[in-house]
């Protein structure tokens, strides 16, 4: 099938050659697809990482994090210091207003976390301000962050995953209108979103000086939202996308090769996991409540064949629920899994399942090759497992309900380079928390609020022993993010998986 693939990239491949590569380039419009249907554009209202790209372009937050080293830097304040242990103080940039003309003030950095700390605000991702305890307004250009208990990481926080909302204009439209018409005070403002197809964006000429993302070069961001690789691949060998990504690796190759098209690959703090319902949330008599259950699933994954052979690109395997670099994640705490089929099929027969089961993987828009990959490992050990592939918001809401009995889909930590960041997004008791482990729940308690390095790392890893050692989340494979974009365009990778067209330009 690959090869197939492969030809008929070539094949258009030979048509472009003759086409017009420049045409966007002359409309200054960057055109953008990816497969990921954002429903809901209110950056704090889907969990989608599409949705936190839109953000990072149409909103700005407090501070900006500079892919080149992760140092912080000035973005809507321009300094910040701890007053106390719990107590974080901003000094504000003056003369900055949001799309719609309003002015930034101290009052809009206290509104956009009064909501994002109700806990009856439904926002997406909660576990990302649980540390938050609410915002005071020290004069209009001064606030300070209350947090509940020490957070040494809360400044990856504010610079990743809290743009700020206009409050008066938000507060008059109500919600529902502002997720179509959404404004925010970043370096692009959404002109269309139709919640299903497209999202177009136009630089904002009234973009404040000083900013540490800068003007953008490019004029207009048109994102395609597709339903499928096919079509994604299809936009670009046909001309008519300038940028994609995720696509499968064993095209890289053959993008490559056109002559109108380059590949670009970087490793990411992203990691495909698949996550077992060891709570039994997904019905009765459950065979993935048995440790044993699961270590069999474990073992019968050859990850490192995984990792080489389908993701590629350097992919690696860690033990530990989380990214190599992140503070915490200590992957000599972690148990360690060798590929080994018959130990699996004698822990499952152990467990009164020597001719396997059947069971489901919803499986989050993962490339139908991995997913089938793991499928095969499973059913090579007797695990007869029905793959469901849904978008990801849809596989998401299937998770949370605690309707998947297995969950295959990837984290990238919103790139924060914290384990705060990943583990307990997965296990403290959340709807995402399959495992449902109070011991887990209350190392990661412990770790996430005391300052001492030593003691966060020390909790941290003891949760990392337990996650593990009750095999509650398989890390299969870090992520090697494959790109393929015009050869008109200048665009640079990170490891942080923030694809930034802010900083984008034509050659």
């Amino acid at each position: 099938m690959m090869a197939k693939i492969a030809a008929v990239a070539l094949a258009a491949g030979s048509m472009l050659a003759a086409a017009p590569a420049s045409a966007q380039k002359s409309a200054d419009t960057l055109r953008v697809y990816w497969r990921d249907q954002i429903t809901d554009i209110d950056p704090y209202y889907n969990s989608l990482r599409t949705g936190l790209i839109v953000a990072h372009h149409a909103w700005d937050g407090l501070v900006y994090r500079d892919p080149e080293g992760f140092v912080m830097k000035p973005l809507l304040a321009t300094a910040w210091k701890w007053i106390d242990d719990t107590t974080l103080e901003f000094e504000l940039r003056k003369g900055v207003t949001f799309h719609n003309g309003d002015p930034f003030t101290a009052d809009d950095v206290v509104y956009t976390v009064k909501i994002i700390t109700d806990p009856k605000s439904g926002i997406a991702v909660p576990s990302n301000f649980t540390w938050l305890a609410g915002a005071e307004a020290v004069d209009p250009y001064r606030v300070r962050l209350k947090l509940k208990q020490p957070f040494p990481a809360a400044l990856e926080y504010v610079s990743f995953v809290m743009p700020i909302y206009p409050m008066a204009y938000r507060e008059r439209v109500g919600r529902d209108v502002y997720k179509r018409e959404p404004v925010g005070a970043g370096p692009y403002r959404i002109t269309r979103v139709d919640g299903v197809n497209q999202i177009d964006m136009e630089r904002y000429e009234g973009y404040y000086d000083g900013s540490s993302k800068g003007r953008p070069p490019i004029k207009r961001v048109v994102i395609k939202e597709v339903t499928d690789a096919t079509n994604e691949m299809s936009a670009l060998l046909g001309g008519q996308a300038d940028w994609i990504w995720q696509y499968n690796p064993d095209q890289f190759d053959s993008i490559a090769r056109m002559p109108t098209l380059t590949a670009l690959r970087q490793e990411a703090f992203r990691i495909l996991h698949l996550s077992i319902d060891a709570a039994g949330r997904s019905g009765e008599k459950n065979p993935l409540t048995d440790a044993r259950v699961r270590r069999a699933i474990f073992y019968a994954v050859d990850r490192q064949t995984f990792a080489r052979q389908l993701v590629q690109g350097g992919a690696r395997v860690p033990d530990a629920p989380c990214y190599f670099t992140q503070f915490g994640c200590d992957q000599s705490a972690a148990v360690h899994y060798d590929y080994d089929p018959a130990k699996a099929k004698q822990l499952l027969a152990e467990a009164g399942y020597p001719n396997g089961f059947d069971t489901e993987i919803v499986s989050a828009n993962i490339l139908s090759s991995w997913s089938g990959a793991v499928q095969s490992y499973l059913a090579a050990v007797g695990i007869r497992a029905k793959v469901t592939t849904l978008q990801a918001a849809a596989a998401v809401t299937r998770a949370q309900k605690g309707d998947a009995p297995l969950y295959l889909s990837s984290w990238g930590s919103y790139s924060i380079n914290d384990v705060s960041a990943i583990i307990p997004y997965f296990f403290s008791g959340t709807p995402d928390d399959m495992a449902r482990d109070p011991e887990v729940t209350a190392a990661l308690k412990q770790g996430g609020s005391v300052i001492d390095p030593q003691a966060r790392k020390t909790a941290y890893a003891s949760a990392i022993h337990r996650i593990t050692d009750q095999a509650y989340w398989l890390p299969i494979s870090t992520f090697t993010t494959t790109y393929g974009i015009s050869r008109q365009l200048n665009f640079k990778t990170f490891p942080d998986e923030m694809p930034r067209f802010f900083l984008a330009s034509w050659k």
